[in-house]
């Protein structure tokens, strides 16, 4: 028999919720070990590449291009993923070839300074040897977070595509004649999203129910709802 997760026990998950100051849910998909993994050899494959290239032209100056080599080897070592995560949306070539991306516990795009802290700490999650503090990590972790993750506030997830706005009839935008609630914003939301698939006749039936507290005739309360969604979405 399989033992029942114990009440409060966090398991491993696929996804990863997320509430923005302006009340829109987000869902990450945090990314697994095996892709990370892939990611990440295909950068070291890139940097190995690109080092062994340099070291080869740089062998004609003698000393002064071993010098110079040592230092392209510095900064392609703590700065490749660095420049790329903040340059290019989170995603380094490797990352971005497994659709991949790194990204803030909230959601928004990974900084200088998260960027550079979990970077900076990879160090610790290759000990003892191998990644195996990392891999320990990843695997204890719902969102499969390595330590350098953990410190920096940081996830791997999958780059999904950008939600379309729903598509409002044109229009002015307008203001609820009451403060609405945050649940009863969404529901708002989600009725002019999915208005577009249902019929004219059900549209107003619905519509029609929020004709009393809009102040408006039930035949005028979908133009209604549909003004004060351009004006909580922000008129295009």
């Amino acid at each position: 028999m399989h033992d029942l997760p114990r009440a409060g026990q966090r398991l491993l998950d696929t996804r990863h919720h997320v509430e923005t100051p302006e009340g829109i849910d987000l869902v990450l998909r945090p990314a697994g070990v095996l892709p990370r993994i892939l990611a990440f050899l295909i950068d070291l494959l890139i940097r190995g590449a690109i080092l062994l290239v340099a070291f080869i032209v740089l062998a004609i100056l003698g000393q002064f291009g071993v010098g110079l080599a040592s230092i392209l080897y510095f900064l392609i070592d703590w700065w490749y993923m660095v420049l790329f995560e903040v340059l290019n949306q989170g995603r380094s070539p490797g990352k971005q070839a497994l659709g991949l991306r790194v990204v803030h516990d909230d959601g928004t795009p990974v900084g200088w300074g998260a960027s550079l802290t979990r970077n900076l700490l990879r160090f610790v999650d290759l000990l003892p040897v191998g990644y195996c503090l990392g891999l320990v990590s990843c695997l204890s972790n719902p969102a499969f977070k390595r330590l350098g993750d953990l410190a920096a506030g940081t996830l791997v997830v999958y780059r999904d595509e950008s939600s379309k706005r729903p598509a409002i009839p044109e229009g002015d935008a307008e203001r609820a004649p009451f403060r609405l609630e945050l649940d009863e914003q969404r529901a708002l939301l989600g009725f002019v999203e999915r208005q577009g698939g249902l019929s004219a006749a059900r549209r107003t039936e619905l519509a029609s129910i929020l004709a009393a507290p809009l102040e408006v005739p039930p035949e005028q309360a979908e133009a209604r709802l549909n003004g004060i969604a351009r004006g909580l979405m922000g008129s295009a």
